[in-house]
């Protein structure tokens, strides 16, 4: 996992990492963030803003903060950094990943403040590539658990609200959705095409330091599939000339 060895700064300074796992895991919040879209209409509309590929880029930066918040509570994170990385292929190209398969038959409760935690980020990932699989325009909506789970589980939410807060105006500048104002066929049978979107990459979520352009974009995501160990992950089905 050559890519993701180094902390971001922001999660650091939240004290995601080793922190005791103190936080609430109740019946009610657990159903909460299984169904979190009643109460959080304004974040649901944040997030409508952003086109896919933003919205696939926000899904690998928050599935890092799951990440970086459970290494070392549970070996599950394993299989947490391949999905991570197969987001980011999924982005440059998703022909050449594998559907993010999570606990199909939903046979694992969403118990334990970490093993159910964790289930709940997954599955909510498996449900946003399906939806970006399919080009469906209501890709945001699952982004809203995805979303509360990580600001749930950092200890100084404050430094997760700041982080966001930012990263949405970001997005909604160099990402926005061109369908935001339309009228959606409710029956999600209507398909999207985000092939002609321009890339994004983890350092625009994650480094003070980075200038965003397409190019730099392209550079970066690149940068990071060539350092992938394709072989060790069974998400990715990239050329060999790339891997």
């Amino acid at each position: 996992m050559r890519n993701l060895n180094n902390v971001p700064k922001v999660i650091m300074e939240s004290r995601s990492i080793g922190h005791p796992i103190d936080y609430k895991w109740t019946k009610k919040k657990i159903n909460n963030l299984l169904d979190p879209i009643e109460g959080n209409e304004d974040l649901e509309e944040a997030l409508m803003q952003i086109n896919h590929k933003g919205s696939i880029g926000l899904t690998a930066a928050l599935l890092e903060w799951v990440y970086w918040r459970f290494t070392g509570y549970t070996q599950t994170t394993n299989d947490t950094q391949k999905r991570i990385e197969a987001l980011w292929c999924s982005i440059s190209n998703r022909e050449q990943t594998n559907p993010l398969l999570f606990d199909t038959d939903f046979e694992v409760p969403a118990t334990g403040s970490v093993n159910g935690a964790l289930w709940i980020a997954l599955m909510n990932v498996r449900l946003i590539d399906v939806r970006y699989r399919k080009g469906s325009y209501f890709l945001q909506n699952d982004l809203v658990g995805l979303v509360l789970l990580a600001r749930h589980i950092t200890p100084k939410k404050k430094n997760f609200d700041n982080w966001f807060a930012h990263t949405i105006i970001n997005l909604t500048r160099s990402h926005p959705n061109p369908y935001k104002n339309d009228a959606l066929d409710e029956t999600d049978e209507a398909i999207y095409n985000s092939s002609n979107e321009p890339v994004i990459c983890r350092e625009f979520f994650f480094d003070e330091k980075f200038k965003y352009s397409a190019e730099a974009s392209e550079d970066a995501i690149h940068a990071f599939i060539d350092n992938l160990d394709c072989k060790a992950n069974s998400f990715i089905n990239l050329p060999k000339k790339a891997s």
